[in-house]
């Protein structure tokens, strides 16, 4: 059975329609405008935010498009990833019925997300090395399974997944499947929207929190087919991302070029950080990265994190997650704050060579 999107969708999302902006019908940038109600005299800061920002982001599709080597209609840009998330879910999952699958430790948003609109969550662990399991993904597949996750690089552990793993996920599920790429710029692995001809049912994620260091802005990335991005345009809030941000992201497309080194520096405090974590008695294991963090298997890693607290150093405990057991999960800084960090580990070290 092919993919067929209009079946996958939940009956009523095709008989929508859309909230009407004041912009749908004039997109120019000159005239008087008098059609949405707002402030004639501009904004108390002064910096012309009385208007209402472009719904469609169309400027930043336009650069977009030309960075990431896909067509503008297959650009859906989000208030951060979480917005797609949920809104995948409402397009395509009925709730009290539908379900989704997830795939165990990953990005904790799929499953908030999920129980929020009352989607049921089926979860199929990875294996000890973080690696998915396609056969039992796909065994654990009922007529009721609409979305499969898969975050990679994959998020706490932040290994790679196999790709032809996730090929064989994509072609022999006839649902969604989400492949999130939100580390993706610090992997050696190429995108998943190269083969976003190839594959109908694919939607890969992608952010501008990480690599292009705007997490505070909150923007993030859809890329599919062009039919699923017009599923998401049409029931997303008429102004989802505010006319600041699509500004300030404007600005850094203009300075691509920066990203790479950046992100080479990121590569190499990561490769500092992991070889000095090594060498630290109580560390048992530094899981392979191919993320901007590391996921650090050691003892006692509660009281580590605890200490570290107290240190003023904040790490994210992934002690209770399922396969993480005394894991930290662990940002990679700059140098001086990796030499903080490491400085406060190796004062440590002899009092939990005692424990």
């Amino acid at each position: 059975m092919a993919f067929e999107l209009e079946k996958l969708l939940r009956p009523h999302i095709l008989q929508i329609k859309p909230y009407s902006s004041a912009r749908d019908e004039y997109s120019g940038k000159v005239g008087v405008f008098l059609d949405a109600n707002e402030n004639p005299y501009g904004s108390l800061t002064g910096e012309g935010f009385n208007r209402y920002p472009d719904p469609y982001q169309v400027e930043v599709k336009e650069k977009l498009q030309l960075i990431k080597e896909v067509r503008f209609e297959q650009i859906f840009l989000g208030n951060g990833s979480d917005e797609a998330i949920d809104l995948l879910m409402r397009a395509f999952c009925v709730p009290g019925k539908d379900n989704i699958i997830l795939l165990p430790p990953t990005y904790g948003m799929y499953e908030v997300s999920a129980a929020i609109n009352d989607i049921a969550v089926k979860k199929v662990n990875l294996t000890e090395n973080f690696q998915l399991r396609s056969d039992a993904i796909l065994d654990a597949v009922d007529q009721n399974s609409k979305i499969i996750f898969i975050c990679s690089p994959n998020n706490p552990s932040g290994n790679k997944m196999d790709r032809k793993a996730i090929r064989q996920i994509i072609q022999k599920f006839h649902g969604l499947v989400v492949v999130d790429e939100a580390y993706i710029d610090f992997s050696d692995e190429p995108s998943f929207t190269t083969e976003l001809k190839q594959f109908p049912n694919l939607l890969v994620m992608q952010t501008f929190s990480k690599s292009w260091g705007l997490a505070n802005l909150r923007i993030g990335m859809a890329f599919a087919s062009e039919k699923i991005i017009r599923i998401l345009n049409l029931i997303k809030p008429p102004y989802n991302i505010s006319g600041l941000t699509q500004q300030k992201v404007l600005e850094s497309l203009d300075q691509a070029q920066r990203i790479a080194p950046l992100v080479k520096e990121v590569l190499k405090e990561r490769l500092f950080l992991e070889g000095e974590l090594d060498k630290l008695h109580f560390v048992l294991n530094c899981y392979p990265s191919h993320a901007n963090f590391i996921l650090v298997k050691m003892d006692h890693a509660r009281k580590i994190y605890e200490y570290l607290i107290h240190e003023m150093i904040i790490v994210r405990d992934r002690s209770k997650v399922v396969l993480c057991e005394d894991c930290l999960r662990i940002s990679v800084g700059t140098r001086e704050e990796n030499t903080k960090l490491l400085e406060a580990l190796k004062r440590y070290e002899p009092i939990i060579k005692n424990l």
